[in-house]
């Protein structure tokens, strides 16, 4: 059985009137109440529309969810289960459906990690006349009960603050993954300053894995094409996520073996043309419970002590899954409601039309909404230093790019975008990032061949053709001053902006974000 390995996993039995009821984020057999039902056990699964008509999500994002639970229930059925799957508009008609045939059940369900969804189920389910049973997700390194306990922190209260370095160095003690006793492995915690190399120009990227589909996922992203009215490129050649256990163990099986010893290198850097680097590929099926973070991070600490991986590419990938992820699910819990509105910036702005037409002479945002249109993905460095990065500068509204990134990346839900978009990428709480992580045309050009073919000028900050990213950065850091200034880790840009504001160059970058703006609004940016 998969479970947490860093506090107590939950310990329960399936009574014989208990129907285990699988969500469409926990496609698994081996963990929850499917992996203590019978064998041949009645399994409930309801596939409801209603979300997919909120708001235009990328074709593959619904492909992939839609199809992924199909190819589920199938293989359930083929092994013997009695699964009553109900395609229907709303979850409330189908409990409604279901608890009309199964007056006496009552429904066994892993909670879900988006925000009060497991009081909504509940009280859905009991208009409909029937009785659940919630129980902890056992799909994450780490259970609620053990992060409160480190946070010392009452769940229903919002904390302060929190901090990823120190949550992370007390998941690998109390994990023992990369320690040797008490100490981490290779005698450093982080490797993070090994990880931002650009790769030399002979460098080629490793091929992306083919997955040979069935026709149920055919079928299924034809059908989504007819039924919803989505964003981004609809063609199945450009669908490189796994659907079923299979593939999603031989997507991380290719990670371990072709991609994994470049990875630590080059994750952070942005080369045209190479969408995918060397990253991973694996998070869409991790958080749709194909895979288990906990054996995708056992594997990646074997490729280091039995092939001799180098630590920068094994400790950087382990990072993202136990500590990142688990992070922003804790702190997701921890920050909401509040984290879905919170704007500590007063950024009032509207997301630029840009972020869903793609049409810019910016090479850097051209390139990569291209990207996330074609496939529903860019790597973490394009969503925080490129897309986050450019919101944030340009005075985005929070809750619209937190939306943008919910309905256009195949691995989003609630509980991923809003601390990362929210907090990571806008600072827009305060209950983590230390800073904002924003910056000029320089870290782009350092960490991207974008720049090159870019029709602006890197190093211009004002006057025709410079480059958008340089004077609204030096707006942005103005115009929150007061709020910034006392950030220590802030001192040495506003030493810079003093001597824009005494110089008077200050004046002719506010005038240029000024035609920034209105270029934006004639589509010319």
């Amino acid at each position: 059985m998969d479970q947490p390995i860093v506090g107590d996993p939950p310990t329960y039995t399936i009574a014989e009137n208990e129907v285990p009821w699988i969500l469409g984020t926990q496609l698994t057999t081996r963990s929850g109440p499917l992996a203590r039902a019978p064998e041949g056990s009645q399994v409930l699964m309801i596939e409801a529309h209603d979300f997919a008509r909120r708001m235009p999500y990328h074709h593959h994002k619904l492909t992939l969810v839609f199809a992924g639970m199909r190819r589920f229930r199938d293989r359930l059925r083929r092994e013997g289960y009695d699964v009553t799957y109900i395609k229907t508009d709303r979850f409330g008609a189908g409990l409604a459906e279901f608890f009309a045939g199964n007056p006496e059940t009552t429904l066994v369900s892993m909670r879900s990690p988006s925000y009060r969804s497991a009081e909504r189920f509940r009280e859905l389910i009991g208009e409909a006349g029937g009785d659940v049973r919630f129980v902890d997700n056992e799909l994450f390194v780490s259970t609620r009960a053990a992060f409160d306990g480190w946070a010392d922190a009452d769940p229903s209260e919002t904390t302060e603050s929190f901090r990823h370095e120190q949550f992370y160095r007390w998941m690998r003690r109390e994990s023992g993954v990369l320690m040797t006793g008490d100490d981490p492995v290779g005698g450093e915690w982080n490797y993070d300053d090994e990880n931002q190399e650009f790769p030399p120009d002979d460098w080629d990227a490793p091929p992306v894995l083919d997955h040979d589909y069935a026709d149920t996922t055919v079928e299924t992203a034809a059908w989504v094409t007819e039924e919803f009215d989505t964003w981004g490129g609809t063609e199945m050649s450009e669908f490189p996520w796994p659907i079923t256990r299979r593939q999603a163990c031989r997507q991380l099986e290719h990670f371990i073996t072709e991609r994994l010893p470049e990875f630590g290198p080059y994750q952070d850097a942005m080369r045209s043309e190479e969408w995918a680097m060397s990253h991973a590929l694996i998070g869409a099926a991790i958080n749709l419970g194909l895979l288990h973070p906990v054996e995708v991070i056992q594997q990646i600490e074997t490729a280091h002590e039995r092939d001799g991986v180098a630590l920068n590419s094994v400790e950087g990938s382990i990072r993202q899954l136990l500590g990142w992820r688990e992070f922003m699910r804790h702190v997701y819990r921890h920050a909401m409601p509040e984290l879905t509105t919170t704007n500590q910036l007063d950024a009032t702005h509207e997301l630029p039309d840009l972020y869903w037409t793609g049409d810019t002479d910016m090479e850097c945002l051209s390139e990569t909404v291209d990207d996330v249109h074609t496939r529903g993905y860019s790597h973490h460095i394009q969503r925080l230093m490129v897309l986050a990065n450019f919101a944030t500068l340009w005075g985005v509204e929070p809750t619209e790019l937190n939306d943008w990134f919910h309905a256009t990346y195949v691995d989003a839900y609630h509980w991923v975008t809003t601390p990362n978009v929210v907090e990571m990428g806008q600072y827009g709480h305060g209950v983590f990032a230390t800073k904002p992580y924003v910056s000029s045309a320089n870290y782009i050009d350092r960490m991207s061949d974008y720049c090159s073919d870019c029709h602006y000028f890197k190093t211009k900050d004002t006057g025709d053709r410079a480059c958008p990213f340089n004077a609204l950065y030096w707006d942005f850091l103005d115009r929150n001053e007061e709020l910034l200034r006392s950030n220590h880790r802030m001192g040495l840009m506003y030493s810079h902006v003093d001597n824009k504001q005494e110089s008077g160059d200050m004046d002719d970058i506010r005038d240029r974000v000024t035609d920034l703006r209105e270029m934006a609004a004639d589509g010319d940016l």
